[in-house]
């Protein structure tokens, strides 16, 4: 049976495609962005997590691991990573939340079983579930897979990828995905290494070839203040995808709110001083796009 490696399955979506759904977060992912509000999705391995201010040092921890890979000292916990079977009990032994496991290893089997405990809400409300992430194509066998088991089931699929893989990957698992929600995040190829870590090359390339086989794609564009929403790169961006003969849009405006996460797993946030953006500003990016015979709608 393929195992994936997720780390969030957040149930009652609203916002990850039509109806209510279920949104399936694979861990692992091919970029690096600065407003990256999920850094504990970067990673395609499981991580350990240790708050050293929220310890009270009481062991309970190292009591309950069942390798002995934990001893508690003056300096706080130390964990043995070769004894460690990451089995996660320390984490439930310690009641002042100062341990992590970040990722879960899930069956196909495992995970439907939690996607059909909801089948009644997508039936009413014409939902289904989302492949996110991180980059779900970074697992490509458990992504399509688990599409295969929903399309037999009759649940509607939705893949939300920045479009950074193998065109390979990409055109097995359209087979089976009712909905793209596709990510363009800038125009400008040397901009976008800068921001992202990666060329937009091989995915704008993806996009174009998936727009010819594909029905059903939704462009969603990060509206990242002083980075992409100059007038230039928006209407780059509202002309290339007016070329494609894609119309449907979503705009997300940048928010800071996964900060803490960073604070917490030690990592630098390269954008604290950058806010998000008004009213006014998001309302001048839609009429540019509109202007392109694109619908474009803020939000997910």
């Amino acid at each position: 049976m393929k195992k994936g490696l997720i780390f969030n399955i957040q149930r009652y979506s609203l916002h990850d495609g039509p109806g209510i759904r279920t949104t399936l977060f694979l861990k692992g992912c091919p970029l690096h962005c600065w407003w990256c509000h999920n850094p504990e999705s970067q990673k395609q391995k499981i991580e350990f997590l240790y708050r050293k201010d929220r310890c009270i040092g009481c062991t309970a921890c190292s009591h309950t691991c069942p390798v002995n890979a934990i001893t508690i000292k003056e300096v706080g916990l130390i964990r043995n990573e070769e004894l460690c079977i990451q089995c996660g009990k320390c984490q439930q032994a310690c009641f002042v939340d100062a341990i992590e496991w970040i990722g879960k290893e899930m069956t196909v089997h495992e995970v439907m079983d939690e996607i059909k405990r909801d089948i009644l809400f997508y039936d009413e409300s014409k939902g289904g579930i989302t492949l996110s992430g991180g980059e779900p194509l970074m697992q490509p066998e458990f992504a399509i897979e688990v599409l295969k088991k929903c399309k037999a089931e009759n649940i509607h699929t939705a893949v939300d990828t920045c479009g950074y893989a193998p065109w390979d990957i990409l055109v097995e698992v359209q087979k089976y995905a009712d909905l793209f929600l596709f990510d363009i995040k800038h125009m400008d190829n040397e901009q976008h290494k800068k921001y992202t870590g990666v060329s937009n090359r091989l995915i704008l390339s993806n996009l174009k070839k998936l727009s010819l086989i594909h029905p059903n794609i939704v462009i969603r564009i990060p509206i990242i203040p002083g980075i992409n929403d100059d007038h230039n790169n928006l209407y780059e961006t509202g002309k290339f995808i007016a070329s494609l003969g894609i119309k449907q849009v979503h705009i997300l405006p940048y928010h800071n709110i996964g900060i803490a996460k960073y604070q917490r797993m030690g990592l630098d946030y390269l954008l604290n001083d950058l806010s998000s953006p008004n009213d006014k500003s998001i309302q001048d990016i839609q009429s540019l796009l509109a202007t392109f015979g694109l619908n474009v709608k803020k939000g997910g």
